[in-house]
């Protein structure tokens, strides 16, 4: 059976990382988190204590700081910078409140997407980030963008926090997520919006099991008129 490329885009607890990684265990595709990309970089930068004056540091950190992605034992998904297991570090608040700077800068972004895209080229895959659909897999069969509102979107960050024992603060959060919001979608450089072929999926109030088998019902039309 053919295998498709599938683009989830999104702001930020959108939804668009859990969902992916179910969908593509169901289909047996490779889930490929952009975003743990972009973090791993903005954890370089603030280990390193470089800032956006310093770009050209940060694009010598990504060539000589491999990033790349391996099975956790709980079957998940473990996320490696030059070899260091970093898959809960890049998910603490001082990566978040720092990796819109970072994925800000054309330069990053060309350097990343170019490595998502040799992946990619095998087909049978799925990603989600804020430009998967209109720069990274533009001839994707699937381009789906998910939204959600602040405030549910600020609750799902707040468990998720809480859940890994990070500290968390519901009205700060809803307070960072509206400004995450403001900087990507403003941003010069592949800003976050959906593409033009894209399905919007609004998900507030939707149970992530009614997102996932709304995706599977949309890969299964466009398998069925290949045949």
């Amino acid at each position: 059976m053919k295998k498709i490329q599938i683009a989830i885009d999104g702001p930020a607890s959108s939804g668009k990382s859990t969902v992916a990684k179910l969908v593509a265990k169901e289909l047996g595709y490779t889930y490929l988190d952009t975003g743990a990309m972009y973090r791993c970089v903005t954890l370089l930068a603030l280990e390193n204590k470089w800032s956006e004056k310093d770009l050209d540091l940060v694009l010598e950190g990504i060539d000589s700081h491999k990033i790349h992605f391996g099975a956790s034992e709980d079957g998940g998904q473990s996320v490696f910078l030059a070899g260091r297991n970093v898959t809960h570090r890049i998910r603490e608040n001082d990566v978040t409140n720092n990796v819109s700077w970072v994925s800000a800068f054309a330069e990053v972004r060309e350097k990343l997407v170019e490595q998502q895209q040799e992946i990619a080229a095998q087909g049978g895959i799925i990603m989600d980030g804020r430009d998967i659909g209109t720069v990274v897999l533009p001839e994707a069969e699937l381009k789906i963008f998910l939204i959600a509102s602040v405030e549910e979107r600020a609750e799902r960050r707040y468990k998720e926090n809480l859940a890994k024992g990070i500290p968390a603060d519901l009205e700060k959060l809803k307070q960072e997520i509206a400004d995450r919001d403001h900087k990507d979608s403003t941003r010069e450089a592949s800003p976050l919006k959906a593409a033009e072929d894209a399905i919007v999926f609004d998900t507030t109030g939707v149970p992530i099991s009614g997102v996932v088998q709304f995706i599977l019902e949309k890969v299964s039309e466009i398998l069925d008129k290949e045949k």
